[in-house]
């Protein structure tokens, strides 16, 4: 059965900073100085990137006690390559990550073999993991004059 997440994102009247909000939560998104914002928070590829980690971390907490897996702490550093000439329309390639990559950090007394598993079960259930890896359909419903 399908649940459907709705979120949404409004620019502000700062610079390139948008609000967002997801249920009762709200995010500022912004983009550094020397891209034209006011570094108000983090650009919406580094969103991408804090979410890759945060749905995997949550993976590995939801699930490690029914893989049988015990751990102290867990923490990923997440980054990626993009080429922002694209966005800026300055060269002919994707505007988006062409590579991202991941290490996953364990502080546990599990053995190596263990630990490479389990790393390799957040990896196949993290939804947001999934998106990336293997695109998601993008439909515009429609553009709205207000």
């Amino acid at each position: 059965m399908l649940t459907t997440f709705k979120a949404s994102a409004k620019k502000t009247a700062t610079g390139l900073q948008v609000e967002t909000q997801a249920r009762n939560f709200t995010l500022t998104i912004d983009e550094p100085e020397a891209l034209g914002g006011t570094d108000t928070g983090m650009n919406p590829v580094e969103a991408v990137l804090c979410a890759l980690g945060a749905c995997q971390a949550i993976v590995c907490a939801a699930f490690a006690a029914s893989q049988d897996f015990s751990y102290e702490e867990f923490w990923m550093d997440v980054e990626g390559d993009l080429d922002p000439d694209g966005f800026m329309g300055l060269a002919d390639c994707r505007n988006g990550y062409q590579e991202i990559r991941f290490t996953h950090h364990f502080k546990t007394d599990e053995p190596q073999e263990k630990i490479d598993a389990f790393s390799q079960f957040i990896e196949d259930h993290c939804p947001v993991g999934d998106n990336l890896a293997n695109g998601v359909k993008l439909i515009r419903v429609a553009s709205i004059k207000e």
